[in-house]
């Protein structure tokens, strides 16, 4: 009598014999495979981020305004030495109606700006030269790495003497507080790609500008945006420093210059409205510049899911 068995194993068959199996532990590793390469990349709810990243830091200034008043309250010091918030806001609307607090901020804003821009300029050829030619680390990398270290107020004094009471003092100043951190940065990065990288990229054919371009920079990129962050805190510092040491009508006048005339004029309400206005600025460059680029660098990498 013939057998109507059939084969599970068969080739071809649907069976669930040892050949079947193994397909479908190959097809189980190919879909893994794949669910490995396509991340999934989603826009986050308006909503969602409205609650998770806006809300936190409105309730965090909220209440520190709230702590502040209740200090007012208090009477923990006098009236003239602790302004109360309102006073404070009373001082920015003055000036407003009289059309200089934009101005005020745009002056310092421009000027750290363009110091930043000039430094980044100066600071990224540095540090490939530093990390990149070992006579040249040897050299002036401990200087690189000594600058940093100095006080951005330090330069104040001699960018004065050398260059007069101008423009082109405060970007010395900039340049000699923000450039070593810009450099040092990149070196930092460049020192963390691996060997791989630049041997593949020789075999490539990417040496010298090519390989510098199309395989360094890309894969120091962490680090460098790192030292570009570092550069800008010093660059602000720097500039700071510098409008409130030198001073000067010519100059125009910037946040250092308000906060130096609240005291000369014992202004706690204008000492505090700069304040405020010189950490605004400052988050403000970190939420529209470099927090962005941290993100796209991130997700570049695929280190970041969700947007």
């Amino acid at each position: 009598m013939a057998s109507t068995d059939i084969k599970s194993d068969a080739p071809g068959s649907g069976g669930i014999g040892p050949g079947a199996g193994k397909r479908d532990d190959l097809a189980g590793l190919e879909a893994g495979l794949d669910a490995l390469d396509a991340v999934q990349v989603h826009r986050t709810p308006v909503r969602e981020v409205l609650l998770r990243k806006v809300l936190p830091p409105v309730l965090a200034v909220a209440l520190v305004v709230v702590l502040w008043q209740v200090l007012v309250w208090a009477k923990v010091t006098e009236d003239y030495k602790l302004p109360a918030p309102a006073a404070v806001w009373d001082s920015a609307g003055d000036m407003w109606r009289q059309g200089t607090l934009l101005d005020v901020v745009w002056t310092s804003v421009s000027r750290g700006l363009l110091g930043f821009l000039l430094s980044v300029a100066i600071g990224t050829p540095l540090g490939l030269l530093v990390a990149r030619v070992k006579f040249v680390r040897a050299a002036i990398g401990p200087i690189l790495s000594g600058l940093q270290s100095l006080p951005s107020v330090a330069w104040v004094a001699p960018a004065v003497i050398w260059l007069g009471l101008n423009d082109s003092m405060m970007y010395a100043v900039i340049l000699l507080g923000a450039v070593p951190s810009i450099a040092n940065g990149l070196v930092s990065g460049v020192d963390q790609v691996p060997p791989l990288f630049l041997r593949a990229g020789r075999t490539l054919g990417a040496t010298g500008l090519r390989g510098t371009w199309f395989i360094v920079m890309p894969a120091a990129l962490p680090g460098y945006l790192a030292g570009l962050k570092q550069g800008w805190a010093f660059s602000w510092r720097s500039l700071m420093a510098a409008e409130i040491i030198a001073s000067s009508p010519d100059l125009g006048l910037g946040l250092g210059q308000l906060l130096e005339n609240g005291r000369n004029n014992a202004d706690m309400p204008g000492i505090f409205l700069a304040i405020l206005l010189i950490l605004f600025v400052g988050i403000a460059i970190d939420l529209l510049i470099f927090s962005p680029l941290e993100r796209w660098v991130l997700r570049s990498r695929g280190l970041l899911v969700k947007n």
